[in-house]
């Protein structure tokens, strides 16, 4: 009684079939927050985040980390300004000038050798701005790669009137379902950021990068995680005076980009982030929530494994109902001749006989002479 069987491995150029396929590789698109979700809308900071790293960045969460323990960062903001200004400090005299330390960082890891500024899409006076707002997806979150064309954002911010509390929401996707051949550069693929949403998987632009008045509104690092807003335009267009969480982000003048002035704008994107639940002027919606849908982007690669069941093999079982103890005779007389067994699982073992992976049937399969089985298990990594 046969009780393992060896694969037969052929390399591809052998016209032979070959039991075991290597290096198949599949694109798999799948939500990008916490427990698989396509979408967020609600947005939490913690409250034990220090002084010092909040002036740099916010790490967001989909949970409240207070009452949640396990809750963990979905994706971080920051505010980063060539110059430093909108944050304490003077270049070579005090203070650390957060601002401009994020500008560097972004600017290292997104831009080419020759490039110290984001530069954006557009013939208007703000395709060079002196300061961004940008998103870093969470690695845990990105794993790979954010899946391009399958991201939407809402932003809102206030009017900069008690009277008009409600203000704008702006709906913000990628132009990537409309770019063929996308820009490269340090930071990987890069698409712009431009108005419009996701309706049935299909992006409907609003207004093209390139027709967005002033300049566009971002550009977009796929394989990083990573979003790279126009703040002069993200300003005017959503007006970040977010009024919202009381004195914290209380913010009715936009950003603040003043010299060795701690602007708070980092707390101020989190609240365009966290308060779409202003009425849309800008797409004449109303009651919009707080919303940030994004899928990633991962290739697997699989091993398959055909495992041939003959029909002369495998038709007997070491279970001990088979047969009886007495005589080893079957407890089934109608075996005689034509034993049957039924095939629940396959081992997958190494040379050595040691049981490496198995796989589960969804049901039972029945095996017999009159029968043959080619049984695919699949192994991804």
């Amino acid at each position: 009684m046969a009780i393992y069987k060896q694969f037969n491995i052929v390399g591809p150029e052998s016209p032979e079939s070959s039991d075991v396929i290597s290096n198949v590789k599949d694109i798999v698109s799948a939500g990008m927050w916490e427990n698989g979700n396509a979408s967020l809308t609600s947005f939490f900071t913690s409250s034990v985040q220090s002084a010092s790293s909040a002036a740099h960045y916010l790490d967001i969460y989909g949970t409240d980390p207070q009452v949640d323990t396990t809750a963990r960062p979905q994706f971080s903001i920051t505010y980063a300004h060539f110059f430093g200004s909108g944050s304490a400090g003077k270049k070579g005299v005090s203070g650390n000038r957060a601002s401009a330390t994020m500008y560097r960082q972004l600017s290292q890891t997104l831009l080419g050798p020759n490039e110290d500024r984001f530069t954006f899409e557009g013939s208007g006076d703000h395709i060079k701005p002196d300061y961004v707002y940008a998103i870093s997806v969470a690695r845990q979150q990105l794993r790979e790669k954010m899946d391009p064309g399958n991201w939407e954002i809402h932003l809102s911010g206030s009017a900069l009137s008690a009277a008009n509390a409600a203000g704008n929401v702006i709906k913000l996707i990628d132009d990537s379902q409309s770019t063929t051949n996308p820009k490269v550069n340090q930071g990987g693929r890069v698409f712009n950021i431009v108005s419009g949403s996701i309706s049935a998987g299909v992006s409907n632009i609003k207004t093209t990068a390139a027709a967005q008045p002033g300049g566009a509104y971002g550009l977009f690092y796929p394989d990083l995680g990573m979003l790279i807003f126009n703040g002069e335009i993200l300003n005017a267009s959503a007006s970040l005076g977010i009024k919202r969480d009381g004195p914290k982000h209380d913010f009715s003048s936009g950003t603040i980009t003043n010299s060795n002035e701690e602007g708070g704008n980092v707390g101020k994107f989190y609240g365009a982030i966290s308060g779409s639940g202003a009425s849309g002027i800008e797409n004449g919606d109303t009651a919009k929530t707080p919303y940030f849908a994004a899928r990633r982007e991962e290739v697997i690669t699989s091993q398959h494994y055909f495992c041939r069941v003959p029909n002369k093999e495998f038709n007997f079982s070491s279970n001990p109902s088979f047969a009886t103890s007495s005589d080893g005779s079957f407890s089934q007389p109608t075996f005689f001749k034509n034993p049957k067994t039924f095939i629940t699982q396959v081992g997958l073992y190494n040379e050595g006989g040691e049981l490496l992976a198995i796989a589960k049937l969804s049901k039972p399969l029945l095996k017999s002479y009159s029968r043959e089985a080619i049984i695919k298990v699949k192994l991804d990594f």
